[in-house]
């Protein structure tokens, strides 16, 4: 016995101890789209779901919320509105973790009904904030910017300022212990648009996570696309961005935008074949006739 102890030993010291298993998190549905119904609202309650390795989706049945378990702690991406906060929160601990451990928060973009709770959380976990730039000024402030298309409908929804800890620039990269967070600049939705990939890996299937943005070219009554040519070209290089991707597995920041909800139950495969292409070309598609809708109401 104290051989084989002997011979195992140096092993285990030459090779590394063999990987554990992924622990079970409680509080975990295997049906989100049963559990929502036709529920769909920003602040709807949804329960936790597993999304690979160690992603998880904790927002509600009709905003995205990720977080990511890495060796140094938590990561949470995006928060959904404000008065979605407490269920937020409540996801994190009904998968066993204390909100505490949350380290890092990222965005997607800089809209309320996405960041509107990053305040809140922030204080709850003390997590620092790391953004882009052109995100930078609103998360300060809580007041939307003045360029964004959809300024007339976000200056009615204030958010409560945050702190900014860190401005992360387009390509740059965010390591948490052994996973690495990559930011890709996509100003298509907002100015601040934002798209995260990291690696993810589950009983040795290791694929790349793309919390892509929206791809929506939206706007206030009074904007128009046709006169800002500037805004028509940041938005069309963000969806060239989101189109070149690694893109094994599609997040996006609402769940309908990519039939998320039914792929991380199991009715729709989770990892498809050119996603981010096609969720890219759909953006192509919608600004191009939003553009032509505009040129024919001259």
């Amino acid at each position: 016995m104290f051989a084989r102890l002997f011979l195992t030993l140096p092993l285990l010291a030459l090779f590394g101890a063999a990987p554990s298993a992924q622990p079970v998190r409680t509080g975990v549905t295997k049906d989100i789209v049963a559990a929502c119904g036709t529920r769909d609202g920003w602040s709807d309650p949804a329960p936790p779901a597993h999304i690979h390795g160690r992603s998880w989706y904790v927002g509600t049945c009709g905003i995205t919320v990720v977080l990511v378990e890495t060796s140094a702690g938590l990561v949470l991406i995006d928060t959904g509105p404000a008065d979605a906060t407490p269920h937020v929160l409540a996801n994190i601990k009904a998968l066993g973790f204390n909100p505490r451990q949350v380290k890092y928060l990222l965005m997607t973009h800089e809209h309320f009904d996405h960041v509107g709770g990053m305040a809140a959380i922030q204080k709850a976990t003390g997590a620092q904030l790391v953004v882009l730039p052109a995100a930078a000024a609103v998360l300060r402030s809580g007041k939307p910017d003045r360029e964004d298309p959809q300024f007339g409908f976000l200056v009615k929804e204030p958010m409560t300022p945050a702190r900014v800890d860190r401005m992360l620039g387009d390509g740059g990269m965010l390591k948490v212990g052994d996973t690495r967070f990559s930011l890709h600049a996509n100003p298509t939705h907002s100015p601040g648009s934002a798209s995260w990939t990291w690696k993810s890996c589950d009983k040795g299937k290791c694929l790349t996570i793309a919390y892509a943005d929206s791809i929506s070219t939206i706007s206030d009554d009074d904007y128009h696309f046709t006169a800002h040519p500037d805004r028509v070209e940041a938005a069309r290089a963000g969806l060239r961005v989101i189109e070149a991707l690694p893109c094994d597995v599609l997040l996006t920041p609402h769940p309908g935008g990519s039939d998320l909800l039914e792929r991380l139950s199991g009715t729709e495969p989770l990892s498809t074949p050119r996603a981010c292409i096609a969720y890219a070309a759909s953006g192509s598609e919608r600004l191009a006739g939003r553009l032509a809708k505009e040129a024919a109401a001259k």
